[in-house]
């Protein structure tokens, strides 16, 4: 995997990120550290990656146990330390899973095995930040 971060230089903070599957994102900083807010700041786009890779596992999960999933949506929730650096120190992600009949215990199973087993994400956020999750089933 790679990806080339390059500053525009004429816009403040901003970056242009240029991903190795073609896709580019930009990120920016708040007015007080020379950004002018024109896109999520980077610590945002860690936690955003964080919540789409769970998210991610959590639907091909319930898929593959052929659960009739039809929505899945991760509210995060992040503190960070108050000194440098200002790593994530706790997370919630809490998960509202849709379907049709969708068995509680199957979206918790789900959750967990991403948690545990497959979020290469949430595996490297757990290194400096607790990492709690909730769960929320609503019918289709």
């Amino acid at each position: 995997m790679e990806c080339t971060v390059r500053w525009v230089a004429d816009a403040g903070m901003v970056m242009l990120a240029e991903t190795g599957s073609g896709h580019t994102l930009a990120m920016d900083g708040a007015p007080e550290g020379g950004g002018r807010n024109l896109a999520p700041r980077p610590m945002e786009t860690l936690l955003v990656g964080a919540g789409g890779c769970t998210a991610y596992d959590v639907v091909l999960i319930l898929q593959r146990g052929r659960h009739a999933v039809t929505g899945c949506e991760v509210k995060l929730q992040a503190e960070r330390a108050t000194t440098d650096p200002k790593v994530f120190t706790a997370l919630n992600l809490h998960f509202i899973v849709s379907g049709r009949d969708l068995p509680l215990p199957a979206v918790e199973r789900a959750v967990a095995l991403s948690h545990e087993k497959y979020c290469s994400a949430t595996a490297m956020l757990g290194r400096t930040a607790t990492i709690t999750t909730t769960v929320e089933v609503r019918a289709a």
